[in-house]
């Protein structure tokens, strides 16, 4: 088995690496199916380095160091450092970081072109592409559901700045000549998508073959079952390397702070033009934000969306923090309307 079919270099080990390089292609609760030189096969943690958090939990798309054991599982030693990462606040423990994915070189966002097409929830993906280090590119599937897919273009484009967009069929195949030049043999890319946006009909169009179980989609609301039941690396016959992923319920916010300033590039450069660094957006004159919304530039809807991840992030990073600001906010709002009240008092009594 060669790795570098799965995307290892001799240059991702470390001076004096001891053990066998492998990468994680599952994780099946603390069990984790890995592929090496030796061929495939399963691992588990060596406790006395994981358990100690001297080492970080591996996770699909990860290299790591393991000492083979003959007829069983091998023994992972060490988790190689990671070029790029994909993760979200833990849904199971509502804080904490859960990693998702690994070492890819390509964010693949998915949305259909249906009743689940959604703006709001792009830029959720969008944010969290930019932040994970690799490349997102949008994929809007299921492009023969629609007689105007442009429609679904345009508002896209609107927010998916500086990058691809490409709409594609894997039931009648358009576009996905366009898909397979963006996935390169060699390269990784990791597919995320909600429920019912056709990640596994897509994979075996990509694949010519059904590496995938498709699911039946309920035809009121354009949603789906989950078909894939957990995260998995899969080298189609081409050479590209995929890590599908389920369809995610909850999406929650971690550390986006250079992913936001991606995805909500406008709205970023908007803010250096207001007239106070330390304009609120509210009241202040001179706001650049207030006077794009205003004019047409910036819609209300995309700046509250920019707000509410802000929000979300600093909730799940530092929760008491975030509630102390949340706190001061409520008090500044209500001392601007005590003088507000009170300067109109003044007039009123001086006329």
């Amino acid at each position: 088995m060669n790795l570098s079919q799965y995307g290892f270099s001799p240059e991702l080990l470390p001076e004096n690496a001891q053990g066998l390089p492998a990468r994680i292609t599952a994780v099946h609760r603390g069990r984790f199916a890995l592929i090496s030189e030796a061929g495939e096969g399963y691992g588990k943690l060596k406790s006395a380095e994981y358990d100690s958090g001297r080492e970080e939990y591996p996770t699909v798309g990860d290299f790591v160091l393991i000492h083979p054991v003959p007829g069983g599982d091998s023994q992972i030693i060490r988790t190689l450092p990671r070029k790029s990462f994909f993760s979200r606040r833990d849904p199971d423990r509502g804080r904490g970081e859960q990693i998702i994915a690994a070492n890819f070189d390509l964010v693949i966002l998915l949305q259909s072109l249906n009743q689940d097409f959604n703006i709001r929830r792009l830029e959720r993906y969008l944010t969290l592409a930019w932040q994970s280090g690799a490349s997102p590119v949008v994929v809007l599937t299921k492009s023969d559901l629609t007689s105007d897919p442009n429609t679904y273009l345009l508002q896209a484009q609107t927010i998916a700045l500086g990058c691809p967009i490409l709409t594609v069929s894997a039931k009648t195949g358009e576009g996905l000549d366009d898909l397979k030049k963006t996935l390169c043999p060699g390269m990784t890319s990791v597919f995320l998508g909600s429920s019912g946006v056709g990640k596994s009909s897509l994979v075996n169009a990509l694949a010519g073959e059904p590496l995938m179980d498709v699911g039946e989609i309920r035809e009121d609301d354009g949603k789906g079952r989950h078909t894939t039941t957990h995260r998995q690396l899969l080298l189609l016959p081409n050479g590209t390397i995929l890590i599908d992923t389920p369809g995610m319920r909850e999406l929650g916010m971690w550390d986006v702070s250079s992913g936001l300033g991606e995805s909500f590039a406008d709205i970023e450069a908007l803010q250096t033009r207001c007239r106070f660094r330390d304009c609120t957006h509210n009241t202040e004159p001179g706001c650049s934000i207030r006077e794009a919304i205003e004019n047409g530039e910036l819609s209300q809807e995309r700046w509250e969306s920019y707000q509410s991840l802000r929000r979300e992030a600093k909730y799940s990073d530092d929760k008491e923090a975030y509630l102390r600001e949340k706190q001061q906010w409520y008090k500044n709002i209500a001392k601007w309307n005590r003088r507000q009240k009170s300067s109109g008092k003044r007039r009123w009594e001086e006329s």
